[in-house]
């Protein structure tokens, strides 16, 4: 197997299969959602303390939260200023999906007690993370900006990591992609590709590898819903099939 293989194989495995449900480019939204009164408001104002958009299982997961994560989803891809733009209804709907997913995988590790999250690897990421902003001054105005510091963002992080670590180790090896595959797409597409075989085998076969395994990351996620407790509580969170509000 090449170096070049390895390194695209061990991109799809770390952050690729986020990808399986893309994050929306942040727009304005079209409309806010209406404000909740806080109990303990007086003289007739009121405040948003916060919303559930979600229980998944017994967790409970607010609107805060959610913007949260896909805030850092969007700093993970590179796009700091597109993270402090305001999130459309659409952006907050696939950062949902993907929220929903991590914490049923990592729930049902937590039950047999299984894919703890190495601290080496929680480190490295928050390294990459924190290399996305200018300074570490940056990087804190990003979190106080969201009510959020370095343990929370800590705690999403690892949870991607695991979320990651329990998905591969269920479909990696399914995903694999052999000589034969990789030449018979060459035979079929050859005209548009360009090029020997040789030049392009590496990029065709991360290529059928990605679309492999982002086909067998939707299948499994359908699976761990199938036997899960999902109520969507939110408007805009209301979108799937066959699961009440």
């Amino acid at each position: 197997m090449s170096a070049r293989y390895r390194q695209g194989t061990k991109t799809v495995l770390v952050m690729g299969w986020l990808a399986l449900v893309p994050m929306a480019a942040a727009r304005p939204p079209a409309a806010e959602p209406p404000a909740e009164p806080s109990s303990g408001a007086s003289g007739g104002g009121s405040r948003v303390i916060d919303r559930v958009v979600a229980v998944i299982g017994t967790q409970v997961l607010t609107l805060s939260e959610l913007e949260f994560e896909a805030r850092v989803t969007l700093v993970q891809r590179g796009g700091v200023r597109a993270a402090e733009a305001p999130l459309d209804e659409q952006t907050l709907q696939v950062a949902l999906e993907l929220a929903i997913n991590h914490r049923l995988l990592v729930a049902g590790a937590d039950r047999l007690q299984a894919f703890q999250a190495e601290r080496s690897e929680v480190e490295a990421r928050l390294r990459t993370f924190r290399d996305r902003f200018e300074d570490e001054t940056s990087l804190l105005a990003f979190l106080a900006r969201h009510d959020a510091d370095l343990e929370q963002l800590t705690v999403v992080l690892e949870r991607s990591v695991r979320a990651e670590r329990i998905l591969d180790s269920r479909i990696r090896l399914r995903a694999q992609v052999s000589d034969a595959e990789v030449r018979r797409y060459w035979e079929g597409h050859k005209g548009t590709l360009g090029g020997p075989f040789e030049a392009v085998r590496d990029t065709l076969r991360e290529k059928l590898f990605r679309d492999r395994y982002n086909k067998l990351a939707g299948e499994e996620f359908k699976q761990v819903r199938e036997s899960a407790r999902i109520r969507r509580v939110a408007p805009f969170a209301r979108i799937q099939e066959g699961e009440q509000p």
